[in-house]
This record gives structure tokens, sequence and C-alpha cells, in this order.
């Protein structure tokens, strides 16, 4: 009996968690670090939409924005699209997710990374139902973006852009007030 139990182990996938169908590996590796699964959760509008399953990955498991920000190393945000949407909407939504969450002063140091961060989008007609999209802050190199395995766009060196963006989903005004907790790894 104990050696059906070990063979059945073998078997199952290493799937951390899963919402709405979306399958997220409980850890991946970047520039040679593995990451954790920090939190998961479903990006809705209007509070039944499902736009995209998100997931956060850290070096190490992290439950508020302050910790998140502070940390070395690498990070990743993973976006598993649930419909289409244009890159246009995609584009304002980013854009309206960091007016809320930057004052004038910190977007003023990086506009030139968001408008390059917008001009990727631009050269990308659609995203499509599960289209998965990585947006990965590499130290040493910058805020690294890949669509379905192909990297896209410029690497941006700053580390306070790449806090911007994350500042999308886990600041003090989240695209999604639900979200915000799940990617924080508080349980459902």
């Amino acid at each position: 009996m104990a050696g059906m139990a070990l063979a059945c182990s073998f078997a199952l996938p290493a799937v951390a968690a899963e919402v709405s169908g979306v399958k997220f590996a409980d850890t991946t590796t970047i520039a040679t670090k593995e990451l954790k699964l920090n939190g998961l959760g479903m990006r809705t509008k209007f509070g039944m939409v499902k736009v995209y399953a998100a997931g956060l990955y850290l070096p190490e498991k992290k439950s508020t924005t302050a910790d998140i920000m502070k940390l070395e190393g690498p990070r990743r945000v993973t976006l598993v699209m649930m419909r289409e949407i244009s890159s246009e909407d995609f584009g304002q939504a980013f854009m309206s997710g960091l007016n809320v969450n930057l004052d004038k002063t910190e977007k003023s140091k990086i506009v030139s990374q968001i408008a390059k961060f917008g001009e990727m989008f631009a050269t990308i007609e659609r995203l499509k139902k599960g289209d998965v999209l990585h947006l990965d802050w590499i130290p040493g190199a910058g805020t690294q973006t890949e669509l379905n395995g192909k990297r896209i766009g410029e690497t941006l060196p700053d580390l306070a852009f790449y806090n911007a963006v994350l500042r999308i989903w886990i600041g003090d005004k989240p695209a999604d007030s639900s979200l915000k907790p799940a990617l924080l790894g508080a349980q459902s």
C-alpha cells in the first residue's frame, strides 16, 4: 500500500494552484533563481467578466506590498488571458492602473519606460484567450516581457518601473480589489 501511494505521488503534476481552470506551477525559474508562487487570482471586470488569471512569483513568500517592493532578486507576474482584448484597451487599462497608483514625481522618473512599454503593446494587435504574458524583473537587466514564450519589446532598466507595474495589482488602488489579497497570498 505504501508503494502504491509513493508511485501515485510521482504521477502528480507540479501544480500549486488553479483558478477558473488555469493552472499555475508552484515554482518557476528566472535568472537561475527559483521563485515561488506567492498568490494567484482572477481579474474581473464589473464583478463577473473574467479578464485574466494572474499569478505572482517571488523569491520568498510575502504578504504585504511594502515587503514585496523591498525584495532583492527576480520577480514574475504571469497573466493568462480569459478573453480577447485589444492592445489599445489593454494599454489603456495599464495606464489607468499606473496613473491611480503613482504621483507625478514617481511617474516623471519612469515616463520614458512607460512610453516604451506602451509602444510594445502597440506592436500587438490584440491579446487572445489563452495567451500567456510574463512580466519579469531580472536584476542587472531590467523588466522583460514575454508573450506566449517570445520576448517582446525592450528591456526596461529601472526597478522603480517594475514596482510601478506591480502596484497596478497590489498598490493602494489596485485594478481589482479582490485580486490584490489573492496575489498577496491570502487564503480564500
